[in-house]
């Protein structure tokens, strides 16, 4: 019976991943583990062993939109195991996430339909943001899962990655600081005048 239990919880943690490689595991996507959550990967999870050789996943796209404006990004895995490939994408902030072909939206996350079919050794996941109506600096978060095919949870291999996004001014304030500084110098010119004024006028009381 002690042996039986541990094996339940790995069980489980083997559940949690981006692309099936078991009966158990979630062919049709799986959110959470974008990396948004650095406890929370494909990896980390277990899910898939770590003995495949990793890929490169990267998350192209503009890295700055104005206030509302929609940009068109992709999660894109090369190498690894190379025959299927799934993802996670998330992000911070109140930008909206849309899925693109052969993905869709859960809890505001974005992942796979269907695990995808490499080609060339590279998969790619397209899909678009919303910018939120006011500057802001946003981190969009991104997995992608390198399987051999197997239907084992066994010779995958998966990576994050980053992009930061730009929006407006990135929540800087149009730059308010500068402008305090230039009335606070300016103020100071009055103030001279007056000092002058007041030195004057106490030694013309001692001439006389």
């Amino acid at each position: 019976m002690r042996s039986f239990l541990p094996s339940l919880g790995v069980a489980g943690a083997l559940t949690a991943c981006l692309v099936s490689g078991s009966a158990l595991a979630y062919a049709t996507g799986q959110t959470g583990h974008s990396g948004k959550d650095s406890s929370l990967t494909c990896a980390s999870s277990m899910c898939h062993s770590t003995t495949g050789a990793k890929p490169t996943v990267t998350l192209e796209g503009p890295a700055s939109l104005e206030p509302g404006q929609t940009g068109t990004y992709a999660l894109v895995i090369t190498g690894g195991p190379g025959v299927r490939g799934g993802f996670n994408v998330a992000t911070d902030g109140s930008a909206t996430l849309t899925a693109g072909s052969g993905s869709k939206k859960v809890s505001g996350e974005l992942t796979h339909t269907q695990p995808k079919a490499f080609t060339s050794g590279t998969v790619r996941f397209d899909f678009t943001l919303v910018a939120p109506s006011t500057g802001a600096t946003l981190t969009l978060f991104g997995a992608g899962n390198s399987t051999n095919g197997n239907n084992e949870d066994t010779g995958d291999a998966s990576n994050t990655a980053t992009l930061k996004v730009k929006v407006g001014d990135g929540g800087d304030g149009g730059g308010g600081e500068d402008d305090g500084g230039g009335c606070a110098a300016a103020g100071g010119v009055p103030l001279l005048g007056a000092a002058l004024l007041l030195l004057g006028a106490r030694l013309r009381r001692r001439d006389a």
